[in-house]
């Protein structure tokens, strides 16, 4: 979900953020001055080994939400000791001229994540039960909660955290659930269990920061509702300009051109020819013109709780 910030800095007027791991030796700090991005492709809120005693099996990469935390901790007295900044994925919005680190996280914006999803994607994907994937949600939220706390005794005090997508509508999740019962589908072409799966999950996200903010009634900590801003991509398609919802501009075959055991790029793939009039990307992930829809969803305040309207940072 990092080109729907992306899309947002870009309506935004903010710089673009740089990825972490392009430096990670901070040969040249100055560039993390305006922000950094610790994303990495396949990261889980849970660390691997976890996930592994519950069965499910992550080979892209072990760099977790804590090990983020924990790479953001040792970067974090480089920044706060320049004399200018403005933004951290986790992302984290830098501000300028701060003298302390507390003072430097007190002004600036953290994006937290999304993160999460991933762990559910590989127990689906790896056919894990629905019990044990159900557990999962109270762990990675509870994870996610952590690291808001860790971040807030730090100094930090506004926080984006965005909810899960439809994940019924994934084309890779379609793929490997497809039925020939159509009462498992929404009249959208979605698997409608695996859609309240997804409500459950933002639901109880939900809950846990709406008792953060009790506790912590002075920070700020906005709920990204990703699921809300995704649907007008499935009801209103053609309004966008949408051609495909369900099938996969890039992939390998069947009805929703996807193939589980090959990515995008891999040999017997192939893409389509215009990838904007298509919602998803390569089965799992959307397209950037879809981003763009999801993005002034949370850029109006409409997807948001709190409502909160980003101001404009072009002038």
């Amino acid at each position: 979900m990092v080109r729907v910030f992306i899309a947002s800095a870009q309506k935004l007027g903010l710089p673009m953020v740089p990825p972490y791991f392009r430096d990670a030796n901070c040969s040249n700090c100055r560039k993390f001055r305006k922000g950094v991005n610790f994303a990495v492709v396949g990261a889980t809120a849970l660390d691997n080994a976890y996930l592994a005693r519950k069965g499910i099996i992550n080979e892209l990469t072990n760099v977790s939400l804590g090990v983020q935390l924990g790479l953001l901790k040792t970067l974090l007295p480089s920044l706060c000791s320049s004399s200018s900044g403005k933004y951290l994925q986790m992302l984290l919005f830098l501000p300028n001229n701060q003298k302390s680190c507390n003072e430097f996280l007190k002004n600036s914006l953290i994006l937290m994540g999304e993160i999460g999803g991933n762990e559910f994607n590989l127990a689906f994907i790896q056919g894990i039960s629905t019990e044990v994937i159900g557990g999962l949600v109270p762990e990675v939220i509870k994870a996610i909660s952590a690291a808001i706390g860790e971040l807030i005794e730090l100094g930090a005090m506004t926080f984006v955290v965005p909810g899960t997508i439809p994940l019924g509508c994934l084309p890779v999740l379609l793929t490997r659930f497809q039925t020939p019962n159509k009462q498992a589908y929404d009249r959208y072409g979605c698997l409608i269990w695996l859609n309240d799966f997804a409500h459950y999950y933002n639901e109880y996200l939900k809950k846990e920061l709406e008792s953060m903010r009790r506790l912590h009634p002075r920070i700020n900590i906005i709920y990204a509702d990703y699921y809300q801003a995704s649907m007008p991509l499935y009801l209103s398609p053609r309004s966008f300009g949408f051609k495909s919802t369900l099938t996969a501009c890039c992939g390998g075959e069947g009805p929703y051109n996807v193939n589980v055991t090959l990515s995008c790029g891999d040999p017997g793939t192939k893409s389509c020819d215009d990838p904007s009039s298509y919602v998803n990307w390569d089965g799992a992930h959307f397209t950037d013109e879809a981003h763009r829809v999801i993005s002034n969803g949370l850029l109006d305040g409409s997807c948001t709780i709190p409502r909160f309207e980003f101001p404009s940072c072009a002038s």
